[in-house]
């Protein structure tokens, strides 16, 4: 079968959606499927379109629609779609009307969509190979990872602003995976890592490296005002490392709704107090550790890719199994 697989991300990013495509096509292919990726679709043969982003991949749909009225087409929703451009981009309502099947990331992501498109639904969530070798832990500080490109909507320095908050007696230490995607944002991130004394900004790094970096820290920070399903969540939790998280959608249908280790969006004062109570209250610590080696399964390759062998399957019901 061949499948064609459009992201907005071109070749060589390192923005999540060119990640997450490259992931998904590694596992259509190990199901034996034909896949192509592109940025765009531009009357490509294929059986079906796997497309990511429903605003920002909406003319790829449309053209595929417009062509193939009666052909499968999935679309993949990322958190931009779900808590932002579906509400406020007629766009991005039409592609998910035009979809067959809208794959989330995330349970609660359900929710956030149109009644009537919520039948359409379903959670594939995204899993994790363990890198070829880990870091070992230091023991004389305490190392918080943040991993994501700086932009608004991450939210990026709120985890260098809440470590000024500490107290002096802290050991931690925080290190920021990613580019920033302004040069503003370049400029607040080097000035930050000037004058904050516990903050480093380590820029872009290969998947590798980073997951490298993320296995010898101590917890993952994420501060996000929205996030369709992080795959962030995956990473930590596949390398042992526990998660702090703003309490949005995205992480609690990763997390739980009990979780413990929320804070509020923004909340700079609360995110130290958690930091600071990570780092000095060992049950606490252990807790969070805990109810996330308990998650591990959900990010293992081989359910990722029976997810899609299922709907796969669903839209072509006589599929050769694998």
């Amino acid at each position: 079968m061949k499948i064609c697989l459009v992201t907005p991300a071109p070749p060589g990013s390192r923005k999540g959606n060119r990640i997450t495509a490259e992931r998904w096509a590694g596992l259509l292919r190990e199901l034996g499927q034909c896949v192509e990726i592109a940025d765009e679709y531009h009357a490509q043969e294929c059986d079906v379109l796997i497309a990511l982003h429903a605003f920002k991949s909406h003319a790829s749909i449309r053209r595929f629609r417009d062509a193939r009225p009666f052909d499968p087409l999935i679309v993949g929703l990322t958190g931009t779609d779900l808590y932002g451009d579906i509400h406020t981009h007629p766009e991005a309502l039409e592609s998910l009307d035009l979809a067959t099947r809208l794959v989330l990331l995330q349970p609660l992501g359900r929710a956030a969509l149109p009644e009537a498109m919520q039948d359409k639904a379903r959670v594939i969530y995204q899993s994790v190979q363990l890198p070829p070798s880990t870091v070992p832990i230091r023991s004389d500080v305490f190392e918080v990872c943040v991993m994501g490109h700086l932009r608004p909507v991450k939210d990026p320095l709120r985890t260098a602003l809440a470590a000024r908050l500490l107290p002096a007696a802290s050991r931690i230490q925080v290190f920021h995976i990613g580019g920033a995607l302004s040069e503003e944002m370049a400029e607040q991130a080097r000035a930050e890592a000037a004058s904050n004394h516990r903050f480093h900004w380590l820029g872009e790094l290969p998947q590798d490296e980073a997951l490298g970096v993320l296995s010898r820290c101590r917890l993952l920070s994420l501060t996000s005002e929205s996030e369709g399903g992080a795959n962030v969540i995956s990473e930590a939790v596949v390398v042992g490392v526990p998660v702090i998280s703003s309490r949005i959608d995205g992480s609690i249908g990763l997390l739980g709704e009990d979780y413990p280790g929320y804070f509020p969006v923004g909340d700079t004062q609360a995110l130290a107090s958690l930091m600071w109570r990570a780092e000095t209250n060992a049950e606490f610590y252990n807790i969070l550790h805990d109810r996330c080696a308990r998650l591990r399964p959900l990010f293992d390759p081989a359910r990722e890719k029976q997810s899609w062998e299922d709907l796969l399957r669903e839209l072509f019901p006589g599929l050769e199994k694998r």
